[in-house]
């Protein structure tokens, strides 16, 4: 956890006025002990500090600062795989725009790469007009017209008998003919958003020509987004336990948990790229604005679960000089630091091997506060919590 120089000063300094009004209230409960200098005095506080290892915080102020506690208690805790992965549109948000005729592409003003769309709003128009051979709708137009001009004439002669059933069927083969190679949105040119979204991708060029049923946008919902995640091809035999993932964006500092987004696992046929040895594997999960399609993201994939095991947030952890350690409420306003050897983590919670027996009520939130405090020097006169 990051502190600005500014905020590490002023918490020093609150907290020290927060220590230093706890320990005049201990003063004023034990004045029948107040014998000897200040010496004396400031010895005995650094003798009660290093027998008993005790941290004083006042409870107003760490609640101030946002300290809260949590009960260590055995729980289930998932096999972890640290890989890299790709954020990407899923399969299931996104839908092409094609050319609904042959012709000379002019895409909509304001249609671009990341613009809102509408759906049914005009994505490009397709024109032939000025082509060598005309539009080709526009002959199959005229000739639609033709066939329902002559079958609207037989038909009646037919009823009456003037002409023969075999002319009739001609007429009718005719225009149904005529009729299936005419299309009235290729008439138009108007290519349309089939749905709403964001236009993600221009698979062609303003000014292109394009032919009938080419791709020329790629439009995506936003409502789902797919994690694709690299899983070596050393541990491809735990690839059938992967049953989601905890991520981080390279510009953001929180993990997140997929399964809290409703993570599913996409099926894929497992295939090993033989020039990188991975794995790909996929989650389908609902977007909630906090990751970038096609950007990068660090993955924890989580595997097999194990029971009983005992495990902290990752914030609770205090790093010092390639150590690590937990702080544990003693009371509502006494602490102790417990160093502790870590196990695995997903990015959110980390396992505790050794340090924690169970049972501790340890600093889960504002863990920076305690810390500062223990940086005062300042221990409890009189307080000790040794059985």
């Amino acid at each position: 956890m990051k502190l600005t120089t500014f905020i590490m000063a002023a918490s020093t300094c609150c907290l020290s006025l927060a220590l230093a009004g706890c320990h005049a209230k201990d003063d004023g409960d034990l004045g029948h002990h107040h014998h000897g200098d200040n010496t004396s005095e400031a010895e005995a506080h650094s003798e009660a500090k290093d027998s008993h290892g005790e941290i004083t915080l006042d409870p107003h102020m760490a609640e101030q600062f946002g300290v809260k506690a949590a009960k260590v208690v055995p729980g289930e805790f998932r096999t972890v795989i640290t890989v890299s992965g790709q954020i990407v549109d899923s399969p299931n948000s996104s839908v092409i725009v094609s050319a609904p005729t042959s012709g000379i592409l002019k895409f909509n003003p304001g249609i671009s790469q990341g613009a809102q769309v509408g759906a049914g709003s005009g994505i490009a128009t397709i024109s032939a007009s000025q082509m060598s051979g005309g539009d080709p709708n526009a002959m199959a137009k005229v000739n639609l017209d033709a066939a329902k001009k002559e079958l609207d004439r037989v038909t009646p002669l037919h009823a009456d008998g003037i002409v023969s059933t075999k002319d009739y069927n001609a007429a009718r083969q005719a225009y149904e003919q005529a009729k299936a190679a005419y299309s009235s949105s290729a008439a138009s040119g108007r290519a349309t958003a089939p749905k709403a979204g964001v236009i993600t991708a221009l698979q062609a060029q303003q000014g292109q020509y394009v032919n009938a049923g080419d791709p020329i946008a790629t439009i995506s919902s936003t409502t789902n987004l797919t994690l694709r995640a690299d899983l070596p091809e050393k541990n491809y035999s735990m690839l059938p336990q992967l049953a989601s993932a905890n991520i981080q964006a390279p510009y953001a500092d929180d993990w997140i948990s997929l399964s809290a987004l409703g993570a599913k696992r996409v099926s894929a046929p497992a295939s090993v790229s033989s020039q990188r040895g991975y794995v790909p594997v996929y989650f389908d999960f609902a977007n909630d604005g906090s990751f970038i399609p096609g950007s990068y993201v660090n993955v924890k994939l989580l595997g097999q679960p194990r029971q009983d095991v005992l495990s902290v947030p990752v914030s609770a952890v205090s790093e010092q000089q390639g150590a690590h350690f937990i702080y544990e409420r003693l009371d509502e306003d006494c602490y102790r630091k417990i160093p502790v050897k870590l196990g695995m983590s997903d990015g959110i919670n980390v396992e505790i091997l050794q340090g924690l027996k169970g049972g501790e009520d340890i600093v889960s939130e504002g863990m920076v506060a305690v810390r500062l405090a223990e940086s005062s020097g300042v221990a409890p006169e009189g307080h000790s919590h040794n059985h």
